[in-house]
């Protein structure tokens, strides 16, 4: 059983990549604020987990800038293994530390294509989770996601759980990914909690979604609903381009680390800086709570086969991705989101407002 232990997300200022090799950068800069955030935090207990927020590595201008999808794979997005996560290892050895962190990625199946992918190392640098994002941040994220190349996916990985939401098991708990855009649907959370999931990355969100307390109402219900830590560091300010001269407070702060009962035991409000956020966690109370309540441990309760009939008909399409590469923010306006709402209002799920 892992003791009580303190995890550590990084709040890191982010400068946007051109290319592959402006990563350095800002890997340097999360070199150095590591090394200060695990030195603090562990005065108490050991830190032995650190998070890296999304857009730590490449920050998120492929989005910003609307850029093209084929370009931005072959000159930006990383391979996991790779260089980047190497350096990330070396990090990972010389704290003693397992890492989760975000990257976008290529995938050997699918040339000219990047997906967004969490991963996480253990403490000898070895790659012990890769996740692929589910629900990316809609209209701008440019990402391919499984359910965009449903068929192959299935092809590759089966119809499981593990295709899906995998879920590491380490020495420190049982690690997860539920990044950013992710964590504002239930069900992927849900996912991973019936994959047993019990520290669960979730980063980042943006201003104003933060500052009005969506990203945090989100985190604390998932760990509430499925009784899991919930790690959820924010980025810091954002330059643009690496030569920017001002950054923004793009993201607006309200980093955390929530419990197991939705509860906030560690958090950082601001945002326009670099910095940190910790918080203990504590597997051996989890996994007694999970098996010792009589209420609120709520996953054993769930009636699945009434939950079946809520999911019966399609509703996002799959394989949206199969044969092209991702929409601009114009095209998945007008070919997705619209005919989206008019799938909701035509099946009467949804009323049009009064004219």
């Amino acid at each position: 059983m892992p003791e009580p232990y303190v995890a550590v997300g990084l709040i890191p200022t982010v400068r946007g990549i051109r290319t592959r090799a402006d990563i350095g950068r800002n890997l340097d800069h999360i070199a150095e604020l590591f090394r200060a955030a695990s030195w603090l935090s562990s005065l108490d207990l050991p830190v032995r987990l650190v998070a890296i927020p999304e857009g730590g590595l490449q920050a998120f201008n492929d989005e910003v800038l609307d850029l093209d999808h084929v370009s931005y794979a072959r000159e930006c997005a990383i391979d996991i293994p790779g260089p980047e996560t190497r350096f990330l290892g070396d990090l990972a050895r010389a704290h003693g530390t397992f890492i989760m962190a975000q990257a976008k990625a290529r995938h050997e199946a699918f040339p000219d294509r990047f997906f967004n992918v969490g991963f996480a190392l253990d403490p000898q640098g070895e790659i012990v989770l890769k996740h692929h994002k589910l629900s990316t941040l809609y209209p701008v994220e440019h990402s391919v996601t499984p359910h965009d190349v449903w068929d192959r996916w299935v092809e590759l990985y089966g119809l499981s759980l593990d295709a899906f939401f995998p879920v590491a098991d380490t020495e420190i708990g049982r690690l997860a990914v539920l990044m950013a855009n992710e964590g504002s649907y239930p069900e992927n959370a849900r996912g991973l909690a019936l994959n047993g999931a019990e520290v669960v990355y979730r980063a980042s969100y943006p201003h104003p979604h933060t500052g009005n307390e969506f990203f945090e109402i989100q985190s604390r219900a998932r760990a509430l609903d499925n009784n899991f830590y919930v790690v959820a560091p924010n980025l810091a300010t954002y330059y643009l381009h690496a030569d920017s001269p001002d950054p923004i407070d793009t993201f607006g702060g309200r980093s955390m680390v929530i419990d197991y009962k939705g509860r906030v035991v560690g958090q950082h409000l601001y945002g326009a800086g670099s910095s940190y956020v910790a918080g203990t966690i504590d597997i051996g109370a989890l996994r007694h709570f999970r098996t010792h309540a009589q209420w609120d441990n709520w996953a054993k309760d769930l009636r699945t086969e009434l939950y079946q009939l809520v999911y019966q008909q399609p509703i996002y399409p799959r394989n949206l991705y199969a044969e092209r590469a991702p929409f601009t923010h114009a095209e998945f306006r007008e070919q997705v989101i619209e005919r989206q709402i008019q799938l909701m209002v035509e099946r009467g799920v949804w009323a049009e407002p009064t004219k």
